[in-house]
């Protein structure tokens, strides 16, 4: 993602990572394991930065480009066979797809609040229109966010989501909560910075529900 939220929710500055981040990858072909950063929390990110938005016009409609990241994944991947987490936007240009093509599983984040829902509407017949175009399932799952227990709203996206989605939509529902909202201003996951928070707790009960369903 351009935007870099991650890399900055994860204690990475913008500027740190110019030289070392998934645009070295697109553009000059750097494998994926020289692009590593350490977090503070112990886990290894690959930095995105805001020139990654030139990528979509650097490739235009190459369709060779949609399948980089698979690809250096695999070389990844042979070497560590560890799991891999890929965070992207949810426009379907050129990094996006390459996202879609490199992941085993997709999961998709709604907040509960109506132009979100609507945005998940469009994703998945995107993603149903590839499965056809590809001749390929994208097994996924979506997981409420933001979900505000005080508010009526929250509860009727969540009920016409279930309606539409069945059993792709997570039970779990994650909570508009303080730790959540603060965490990334101290570069850290909410499992470091509040451990005991009702975030920490949403986010554990929904691996527990992925982990059970068998999604991962």
């Amino acid at each position: 993602d351009p935007q870099g939220h991650l890399s900055l929710a994860s204690g990475l500055k913008h500027g740190t990572s110019q030289a070392k981040s998934i645009v070295s990858f697109f553009k000059e072909n750097t494998p994926l394991a020289k692009l590593l950063y350490e977090t503070p929390a112990g886990w290894q990110l690959i930095p995105a930065t805001l020139e990654l938005s030139k990528i979509d016009a650097l490739y235009g409609s190459d369709p060779q480009a949609a399948k980089l990241l698979k690809q250096g994944l695999a070389e990844e991947l042979s070497l560590t066979g560890a799991p891999i987490l890929i965070d992207c936007c949810p426009m379907l240009g050129v990094l996006t797809l390459n996202a879609l093509l490199a992941a085993d599983k997709v999961l998709i984040p709604v907040s509960a609040d109506y132009l979100s829902q609507h945005g998940v509407h469009r994703l998945d017949s995107a993603l149903n229109v590839l499965e056809k175009k590809l001749q390929r399932k994208f097994e996924r799952r979506i997981v409420v966010t933001r979900f505000d227990s005080r508010r009526k709203l929250s509860f009727d996206i969540y009920d016409q989501l279930r309606e539409r989605y069945g059993d792709l939509l997570c039970r779990t529902r994650i909570g508009e909560t303080v730790a959540l909202a603060t965490s990334p201003m101290h570069g850290l996951d909410v499992f470091a910075y509040a451990p005991h928070s009702p975030g920490a707790a949403d986010y554990r009960a929904l691996a527990k529900e992925l982990m059970d369903s068998g999604f991962v």
